[in-house]
């Protein structure tokens, strides 16, 4: 069998049968790198983008040395938000699947506490939330880490950028020093060196270069001279293209909220993601981008990360990235699954000294291309493919994908085909329609019955 085969390691037979029923063969090359020193219990930081597979190094590593008859913290995974924990929460439990009765806890701002506290008062398993929260509950000591064998921080490096470093310092603190400490991070700036002196011992480094960029994305540089001639750009690549998912990234909250309002104002179906959202806000701006019910999402890199969009067609830098790495990692967002990613670039001539350290190490001259002609600029801003509505029921209620399918399908009016992507959330559920049918879907919702109940059904985009 070949080195990168997953039966190749020293993983427990319900893992090893789950995996295979997962789908998953060869090892990535982070979980190649990675997996073996994991479960062999060494500290270690594992250098690799968003994508690469790094959740099932770790996320395997914790369900191997888990005890499972102990209810206690014994695995705490730190993210810089709360929409990569549920993501890593939703993979850990698709891998525990086959092991008996493991609790896994999500622990984030936007959820009341007072749920999580009486969820850990029953016992839990596996933690994983954002750093402020996690702090909070520790110091109310209504989370207790005396059981802890393992800890990860995941994109360490954003965490850091969202200045979690106190809280970080503060957990640490809370935790046992006989434990095994694992990094993962997109980059590997200096503060996240001085947090593995203090924190680990002699890890291991494991950088994976990845050849994503080449193989699976076209870049593309255009020169602008001003910000009116860098929205007019924007505008002609998106109407050129015409993608159903498009991510544009800013360096600042400001010109966030800036170019999303120009890009509705001619017309796009857009929204903006930044730090002043309110949870709800944010939870539903992502969820109407995942479903393609909202084609454009501008966002700056902290409130973008730990974004987990399949299918992405288009990324556009509004500005050019401030390092070369940052750059490397959002354009790593298209192109993924062996699909062809197109990445955009604006640059002015202030960002030139920037679009030149990028070629140095992107391996190559930058050359500014020509943008599309000016004509395009008669068309409108065109609308995402569905929309998307809102249920007031969800898990609790005991409501699947399934049955809100069967609600709007029973009258033979609306067919599967017409329906896009289901999300059921603790209590609200989302469902993408095509635009053509979202009215009839809205009155078929509203009219009848879910499980023999009635919800209230509101149109969110």
């Amino acid at each position: 069998m070949p080195k990168s085969n997953f039966q190749n390691i020293a993983l427990n037979s319900a893992l090893q049968q789950n995996i295979e029923s997962l789908g998953y063969s060869a090892m990535t090359p982070i979980q190649e790198a990675a997996l073996p020193s994991i479960l062999e219990g060494q500290d270690l930081i594992g250098q690799a983008k968003t994508g690469s597979g790094k959740t099932a190094a770790f996320g395997l590593g914790i369900l191997q040395k888990l005890d499972v008859k102990n209810f206690n913290v014994q695995s705490l995974v730190l993210c810089p938000t709360r929409e990569l924990a549920e993501q890593v929460a939703e993979d850990i439990r698709a891998l525990a699947r086959t092991l008996p009765n493991i609790k896994v806890l999500v622990i984030c701002g936007g959820i009341p506490k007072k749920l999580q506290t009486n969820s850990l008062a029953s016992g839990i398993h596996i933690v994983i939330g954002t750093p402020g929260r996690v702090e909070e509950h520790l110091e109310q000591q209504t989370l207790k880490l005396d059981d802890l064998s393992m800890l990860v921080l995941d994109e360490a490096d954003r965490m850091l950028d969202m200045g979690f470093q106190p809280s970080i310092d503060a957990i640490m603190q809370y935790t046992p020093s006989k434990r095994q400490t694992l990094i993962f991070s997109a980059t590997f700036p200096k503060e996240i060196e001085s947090i593995s002196k203090r924190v680990m011992r002699n890890p291991k480094h494991v950088q994976i270069e990845s050849d994503h960029i080449d193989s699976d994305i076209a870049q593309k540089f255009y020169k602008v001279n001003d910000d009116t001639h860098r929205l007019t750009a924007t505008r002609l690549l998106l109407l050129e293209s015409r993608p159903d998912s498009t991510v544009i990234f800013c360096n600042t909250k400001k010109d966030v909220k800036e170019v999303a309002g120009e890009l509705k104002r001619f017309g796009f179906s857009v929204i903006a993601l930044h730090g002043d959202l309110d949870q709800i806000d944010r939870d539903q701006a992502l969820v109407q981008f995942a479903n393609k019910s909202t084609s454009i999402l501008v966002a700056t890199d902290v409130a973008g990360r730990g974004l987990d969009i399949e299918a992405l067609d288009l990324v556009i830098n509004y500005h050019t990235a401030s390092d070369p790495e940052t750059h490397v990692h959002r354009i790593g967002r298209t192109g993924r699954a062996g699909n062809q990613g197109i990445a955009c670039s604006l640059f002015s001539e202030k960002e030139h000294f920037k679009i030149n350290r990028l070629g140095e190490h992107l391996g190559f001259k930058i050359e500014a291309e020509k943008l599309p002609d000016l004509s395009l600029l008669k068309q409108p801003g065109y609308k995402a493919p569905m929309a998307t509505l809102q249920i007031s029921g969800g898990k609790k209620n005991k409501i699947r994908p399934g049955d809100i399918v069967g609600a709007l399908t029973q009258s033979k009016e609306i067919t599967g085909d017409d329906l896009g992507k289901i999300k059921v959330a603790a209590n609200w559920s989302y469902i993408a329609v095509t635009r053509k049918f979202v009215d009839n879907a809205f009155r078929q919702l509203t009219d009848g019955k879910i499980k023999g109940r009635k919800y209230r059904v509101k149109r969110i985009s």
